[in-house]
């Protein structure tokens, strides 16, 4: 998928507390999900810096990126540079994830030695190799990867598809069914269905951002991104 892809999914809110009690989604939302954790924490850095989201989110995290940005090369090792740090290579997604981020892992260069027998390779050219010590400066394209052992799969990504799923506030994912649903109301304690209402949602960049922020600052993600102060 492109960055620019949405992806849908449906909010179960109780308008009487103005909460997400869960939402439904399916393959391509919590493939987006379990995607966010391989992302380099600079990667998370950046992305929200970028869009100007950074705020209290990263705390002196933010403050360690920006003192990088302004430190002069001259007190890098010469063996690594500033942009190993502040643009950290996201690892390339399972095939198929939707990248709502924005950021560009696929097709990303790595480099390696000569002689390719060694099958070492770095980030940035012009590394010793381990073995020969000669400089990697051989470009090698990285593509998408299949995950999985053993098991091949035209779908892509981390979940398999022909199962709904059930995403609550916190983002604790779990498969969806009827018997899981009536349990989750009987959780939160509803006694009055008819102040429930489903509410299908389009996923684009923005609130992809949004979301990955709160993933850091709050407990009732879902809500926090959805709803915000709007009343239902």
């Amino acid at each position: 998928m492109a960055a620019s892809s949405k992806v849908s999914l449906k909010l179960l809110i109780d308008c009487k507390s103005n909460k997400v009690l869960f939402a439904e989604a399916g393959k391509d939302f919590v493939d987006f999900l379990f995607n966010l954790l391989s992302l380099p924490l600079g990667t998370v850095i950046k992305l929200l810096k970028t869009n100007s989201m950074v705020g209290s989110l990263v705390g002196s995290h933010g403050s360690l990126y920006e003192s990088i940005e302004k430190l002069s090369e001259t007190y890098m090792h010469p063996n690594q540079n500033k942009d190993s740090l502040l643009n950290p290579r996201a690892p390339t997604p399972a095939s198929g994830v939707p990248l709502l981020l924005g950021y560009d892992a696929a097709g990303r260069i790595v480099y390696m030695c000569p002689d390719s027998y060694h099958r070492n390779v770095a980030d940035v050219s012009g590394m010793a190799c381990p073995q020969c010590k000669k400089r990697m400066e051989t470009e090698v394209t990285v593509i998408g990867r299949n995950v999985g052992k053993g098991k091949t799969s035209d779908e892509g990504g981390f979940v398999i598809g022909v199962v709904t799923y059930m995403v609550m506030d916190d983002l604790t994912v779990k498969p969806m069914s009827t018997i899981s649903s009536v349990t989750m109301l009987n959780k939160f304690n509803v006694t009055d269905v008819g102040a429930l209402q489903e509410k299908v949602i389009d996923l684009g960049m923005n609130e992809a951002l949004r979301l990955l922020k709160a993933s850091f600052e709050s407990k009732t993600v879902l809500t926090s991104v959805f709803l915000g102060n709007k009343k239902f």
